[in-house]
C-alpha cells in the first residue's frame, strides 16, 4: 500500500552515495539529510491524516452545532440531549424554556443541552402522549 514511500526513501538513500562519489566535500551530509527525511515524512503524514480525518470535520460538525444553536426560536420543535422532546416557549441567554407533554410543563433546559430542532412539528401531541 505505502511501496510508493519506500520508493522514495529508497531512491534518497541511493542518491545520497551518488553525489559522494561525485566528489561531494561534505560526504556526511546528504545521508543525515536522508535520514532526516526518512524520519520526518511519516510523521509529516500521520499529522496531515489526523488533520483531515480526525480535526477537520469535528470543526465543521462544531460549527454546525454552534450554527443551530444560535438559531433557535420560539416556536421550534427540538429534542434534548436527554430524549426530551417539547417546544420552545422563551429562550434566554444560557437557558431555554420548553413546554413538554400534553398540560405543556414548562421546563427550563441549558442552552447547550438541545440536541437537534425537528423539521416536523407534531400537530396532536396531547393525543399521542395521553
Amino acid at each position: 500500500m505505502f511501496d510508493w514511500l519506500l520508493g522514495i526513501q529508497n531512491a534518497i538513500a541511493e542518491a545520497a552515495p551518488a553525489a559522494a562519489a561525485a566528489g561531494d566535500a561534505a560526504a556526511g551530509e546528504p545521508n543525515a539529510t536522508a535520514a532526516l527525511i526518512q524520519m520526518l515524512l511519516p510523521m509529516v503524514l500521520i499529522v496531515v491524516v489526523f488533520y483531515f480525518m480526525l480535526i477537520r470535520p469535528q470543526k465543521k460538525k462544531d460549527k454546525k452545532v454552534k450554527d443551530m444553536l444560535s438559531n433557535l426560536k420560539v416556536g421550534d420543535r427540538i429534542c434534548t440531549i436527554g430524549g426530551i422532546y417539547g417546544t420552545i416557549t422563551s429562550i434566554r441567554e444560557d437557558n431555554v424554556v420548553l413546554a413538554v407533554g400534553a398540560q405543556d410543563t414548562p421546563m427550563v433546559f441549558a442552552r447547550w443541552a438541545i440536541r437537534n430542532v425537528e423539521a416536523v412539528s407534531v400537530e396532536n401531541e396531547g393525543e399521542i402522549l395521553a
